[in-house]
């Protein structure tokens, strides 16, 4: 399945803000969510905060302001985020003893409290989740992708060993995983990054690679083994089963409102979004016909009706009785939004007991439906699309992966086609400058499989298999 030129009709700012996602801040970079893109948030954030409190970890809530001096204590993190932090000098008419941070990431502050908390190893494993914004001055900004303010969600815990911290980062990498799969219906490659692409002061970083339709790939979200290292910047002992002080083990993951960004670009087309119906605000839109004002109560009572019955099923349902707007108007608007079922309804089909289905996902039409068992059927046709959603976003991953041999290859395929390229790497980090400088990409993640060849970058001995791609 190429990239095909419809595929990248709509950009993804000028997408967001079409279909009434969100629009530009008058801060530089920022971004205002507008209802309908807050309510697929809301979703995300009902979906995801089950699964994370069914794996034992519970919300609460640090500071937006961290003091400087925090961030100092751990020197990989401080020299990852320093060009990224807004600093507060002044306060209330007067400078700060103290500049403040405004977080760019929560480790550095729930840390500082871990240490409070933590003193035996019966306090462990100890996790914490917060929901919350955060900034990060980035140069580039791009609506839900890149964004100097955005929202997230991040968890935090500690534990007394490697073995156990590691299990837990996995654990959470799998969460993400399944909730992309299941409700965003999207397919990402999951893997480790490199040493020089691990988040600022993590040990390991394990990361969700989403391929977008544009062929670009999207970092949809990262789970952390930290090590010991904040631990020790932090002071975070426990006193053992031996009655020995020993440092907590860290992890630390999390997704963001870039979630929005991967759903827009993973499953756009040249009419706008296409929205899978789990995370779909609206999931059935109904549209009453009518050219004579007296059809227009008896075709809008039959469309509450039907409202009604969905509604019992929990499926979220709106009618557009607009008569300011064309039927047309209303089907191009409502396909520009991505809801996934639109059901039009107009004197005949009432007298024939009958509705017309339109699928937002195959532009299909289904004409002459019953109205009788409608509700059943609209419900299997919602699982039918989510369905269809996820198996078309795992065959444009699965057909737009390729193999290369040489930086010469490498360069081909990006320019012409995109998507994942899998070669072999030597693990050099000069080689991953060369990628960067030559071609514009960055390796991904490692593949699970073993090296079989010579490095395509280098013509060295290859250590690890990688995938590698342009990237947001």
């Amino acid at each position: 399945m190429n990239i095909k030129i419809e595929d990248k009709d709509f950009d993804l700012s000028d997408l967001a803000i079409k279909a009434d996602l969100a629009d530009y801040s008058p801060v530089r970079g920022c971004m205002v969510i507008k209802h309908y893109g807050y309510a697929i948030w809301e979703l995300i954030q009902s979906f995801l905060d089950k699964e994370i409190k069914r794996a034992g970890h519970k919300n609460a809530y640090f500071p937006l302001f961290i003091p400087e001096s925090f961030l100092k204590k751990e020197a990989e993190h401080v020299e990852g985020f320093s060009p990224e932090c807004a600093v507060v000098t002044h306060a209330g008419g007067e400078k700060l003893e103290e500049p403040l941070v405004v977080r760019p990431t929560s480790e550095t502050i729930i840390y500082y409290m871990f240490s409070k908390w933590i003193k035996s190893w019966r306090d462990l494993p100890y996790s914490i989740n917060q929901w919350a914004n955060v900034v990060r001055w980035e140069k580039r900004t791009r609506l839900f992708l890149r964004t100097t303010e955005f929202l997230w969600q991040e968890g935090h815990t500690a534990h007394v060993d490697e073995e156990d911290a590691q299990a837990m980062a996995k654990k959470m990498l799998e969460i993400y995983n399944k909730f992309m799969k299941e409700v965003l219906a999207l397919a990402p490659i999951v893997g480790e990054k490199s040493a020089s692409e691990r988040f600022a002061g993590a040990a390991d970083t394990y990361s969700l690679e989403v391929l977008l339709r544009d062929g670009k790939i999207l970092q949809a979200g990262t789970s952390h083994y930290l090590g010991t290292a904040f631990s020790k910047a932090f002071e975070i002992y426990y006193q053992n089963k031996n009655n020995e002080l020993a440092l907590a083990h860290l992890t630390s993951w999390g997704v963001s409102t870039r979630l929005i960004g991967a759903l827009i670009m993973g499953h756009k087309d040249e009419r706008g979004l296409i929205l899978p119906p789990k995370i779909a605000p609206i999931q059935v839109i109904i549209i009453p016909i009518y050219k004579n004002p007296e059809d227009q109560e008896l075709i809008i009572s039959e469309c509450k009706q039907i409202k009604q019955e969905l509604e019992e099923l929990e499926i979220r349902t709106e009618i557009d009785a607009d008569d300011q707007k064309t039927a047309g108007y209303k089907f191009n608007e409502w396909e520009l939004k991505g809801v996934p079922i639109r059901i039009q309804i107009g004197k005949r089909d009432i007298e024939n007991n009958v509705v017309e289905i339109v699928r937002r996902d195959k532009k299909e039409k289904l004409r002459d439906i019953s109205r009788q068992g409608l509700t059943e059927r609209i419900q299997a046709l919602l699982n039918e699309i989510q369905e269809f959603l996820f198996q078309r976003n795992l065959s444009w991953r699965e057909e737009n992966i390729y193999t290369a041999d040489s930086l010469e290859e490498i360069n081909k395929i990006l320019n012409d086609k995109g998507g994942f390229i899998k070669i072999n790497w030597s693990g050099d980090y000069e080689d991953e400058i060369k990628l960067k400088e030559i071609c514009k990409a960055t390796v991904r993640v490692k593949a699970l499989e073993e090296p079989n060849n010579k490095c395509a970058i280098s013509g060295k001995d290859a250590k690890y298999k990688v995938y590698i791609g342009r990237a947001y």
